[in-house]
């Protein structure tokens, strides 16, 4: 018999008496992961796929933590392989093979509802990338925005995060409008929102917040408001994410731990300006009008000298 076959069904002999306490025992070397895959599709359920390079000893391969099923192990071309289930579907370890080998599985009660935002609470010490549902456009990872814009994704290195997101978040727009000027304010929240008001004089933003713990993310037009920032949630200066200004609109993220009143300051108000200039040139006109006739008297004499020469 030849001698890695030989070798591999003594494993398995081995993995078929190891109690399931003792599964984590590393039976083959650990696989050289090129790729690890989560996605997640809009209805919280998650399928993961780890590309493995090939290798001519057995290799063993850790499974995401969860209620793991439906595990399969293939070749590049969809091929079936050898493999073998380590312990209550913590592991997986595969034959040595010439080609990369790829392993699926589907992956149950790690993703939590609740409020409407999805929970996942993630630990995995190999390079993860996540696929999120094409509804998502913002998510957080320990509470830090990431916003996609065109992406639906991201890759997290040595990964121990806590992920939250959540599908239709609901948008609120607030038009304020200044002279002939009007801007859009955004505000995405699960929290309600209410007693929207522009305060030019304070150069803020303040509208209330009814529930606590809830991510409001608000997102502002600079030519309405420019930055930096301060945020305060009744009189207490809060923390809040500056995440994304894309030239025309920043974003703001805040998560306040209770109900009252958000105030968003900014440094300076762009309307006032239209405001202000026309003041500023008609005082100007009036400083300037008695140099102006002074300069047409003598312009007048400097006319009439020269046609009398002619």
């Amino acid at each position: 018999m030849n001698t890695k076959i030989f070798g591999f069904l003594v494993i398995l002999l081995i993995i078929s008496i190891v109690p399931v306490a003792d599964a984590q025992i590393s039976i083959g070397e650990k696989s050289n992961q090129r790729s690890v895959e989560v996605i997640i599709n809009s209805d919280g359920n998650v399928h993961i796929k780890h590309v493995i390079a090939s290798s001519n000893l057995p290799n063993q391969t850790e499974l995401i933590y969860g209620t793991v099923s439906n595990i399969s192990v293939t070749n590049e071309q969809g091929k079936e392989k050898q493999f073998s289930v380590i312990g209550d579907n913590i592991g997986v370890l595969i034959f040595p093979s010439n080609s990369d080998s790829i392993i699926e599985y589907d992956l149950e009660h790690v993703l939590l509802q609740k409020d409407n935002v999805w929970t996942w609470s993630f630990r995995y010490l190999e390079s993860t990338s996540f696929i999120f549902p094409e509804e998502v456009d913002l998510i957080f990872t320990n509470e830090r925005p990431v916003y996609f814009d065109e992406k639906k994704g991201i890759t997290c290195h040595g990964c121990q995060v806590i992920l939250e997101y959540s599908i239709n978040e609901p948008k609120i727009l607030k038009n304020v409008k200044w002279g002939d000027a009007e801007f859009a304010v955004e505000i995405r929240s699960h929290s309600n929102i209410d007693k929207f008001v522009f305060d030019q004089l304070t150069k803020s933003i303040i509208f209330d917040v009814l529930e606590k713990d809830k991510f409001v993310t608000v997102i502002i037009p600079l030519e309405l408001l420019w930055e930096p920032y301060l945020v305060f949630l009744d009189d207490e200066k809060i923390f809040f994410h500056k995440y994304l200004n894309n030239g025309t609109h920043v974003w703001l993220n805040m998560k306040p731990d209770s109900s009252g009143e958000i105030s968003i300051i900014g440094t300076t108000v762009i309307p006032e300006f239209p405001i202000i200039a026309p003041l500023a040139i008609g005082f100007l006109m009036i400083l300037a009008m008695p140099l102006m006739r002074k300069f047409n008297l003598r312009q007048n004499h400097t006319n009439k000298n020269h046609i009398h020469q002619f």
